[in-house]
């Protein structure tokens, strides 16, 4: 039963693969369900598109330098953007979201 909440908390998208394996442990160590876990510990992912824009925004104004790299084809320069966005969510922002918004603004 435990394992099934973590489960369902994962495919609803109230939490990432990467926080669940968080989660996991704490229930392995008996500290509750997975909803009093992911509560507790503040883990609920950020699916709010507008606070992930947010984020985004203010990480690509603040690196204008990495903005022109990526713009002139360097595509790795990507990976940097998601890990700043990811940092300053920690880890809490939704991983697809992030990709799709990145890419619309970067391209824009």
């Amino acid at each position: 039963a435990q394992l099934a909440g973590l489960i369902r908390r994962i495919t609803d998208d109230t939490i990432s693969g990467k926080i669940a394996k968080q989660v996991f442990e704490a229930l392995w160590n008996g500290e509750g369900d997975a909803d009093q876990i992911i509560e507790a510990r503040g883990l609920r992912q950020i699916t709010d598109t507008g606070a992930i824009e947010s984020l985004i925004d203010a990480i690509i104004s603040a690196n204008p330098e990495q903005v022109e790299q990526y713009r002139s084809g360097k595509d790795k320069v990507f990976g940097f953007f998601v890990g700043q966005v990811m940092k300053q969510s920690q880890g809490k922002a939704n991983p697809q979201q992030v990709n799709d918004l990145l890419k619309r603004k970067l391209q824009a």
